[in-house]
């Protein structure tokens, strides 16, 4: 396994909840604090898809033009998946940064294909790929289609009638409130479920290390 040497995630999350606290309204802190409890409340591990579990062949169009494929990823044994949510999500432009420093070197010596996966229309999600510079596959996963089948799919708590000016289904051009949990899945070259680790609160989401370390 790769030595990382890069800042973990655990602080880099730190340092954006330090500066929320300091510049946030009390309301808006207290808000997203709740939505992310409740969230890790309720999740249900036997709700979700199990190791062993066989996808359907998707497709996910990705940002440059290419379709992706399960059956095409995992030809030549296995694919990992990371769910986010949208391109200007704060959580996720730390993230997705962390895993292509941290994540995708070790992947790449495997073999293994890293795809990021948001429900947001291509023509908008390709601005995280270019901002960031990221190495691998950005692509749409359309109408939370895998999300749903792998049950990480959820909506807000707070979904005012009618919606707001930005609201989600108008930044990801859904047209709907439905996101997915991130969320990291390890498929196989048969279509199964090896791994799937989600993170009801995006505040705590796994390290490189530990996601290495699931994909054996």
């Amino acid at each position: 396994m790769a030595t990382i040497l890069t800042e973990p995630l655990t602080t880099r999350y730190a340092a954006l909840q330090a500066e929320r606290e300091r510049s946030w309204p009390a309301a808006q802190l207290e808000a997203n604090a709740r939505q992310r409890r409740l969230l890790t409340e309720r999740f249900d591990p036997a709700a979700i898809a199990q190791r062993g579990d066989i996808l359907p062949d998707f497709a996910f169009p990705e940002v440059d033009g290419e379709e992706l494929t399960l059956d095409g990823l995992t030809e030549g044994g296995s694919a990992l998946f990371i769910f986010f949510r949208f391109a200007g999500c704060p959580a996720c432009n730390i993230a997705l940064p962390y895993y292509a420093e941290a994540l995708w070197p070790e992947l790449r010596q495997r073999n293994i294909p890293l795809v990021a996966l948001s429900p947001q229309r291509p023509d908008r999600l390709r601005e995280i790929k270019t901002r960031h510079g990221l190495p691998f596959f950005v692509a749409t996963d359309s109408d939370n289609q895998l999300a749903r089948h792998i049950g990480i799919a959820f909506e807000p708590d707070d979904r005012p009638t009618p919606p707001p000016a930005g609201w989600i289904g108008e930044v990801t051009g859904t047209g709907a409130w439905e996101l997915p949990q991130p969320a990291i899945l390890h498929v196989r070259a048969d279509r199964s479920i090896q791994a799937l680790t989600v993170s009801p609160d995006w505040l705590d989401r796994p390290e490189a290390q530990d996601i290495l370390r699931t994909i054996g």
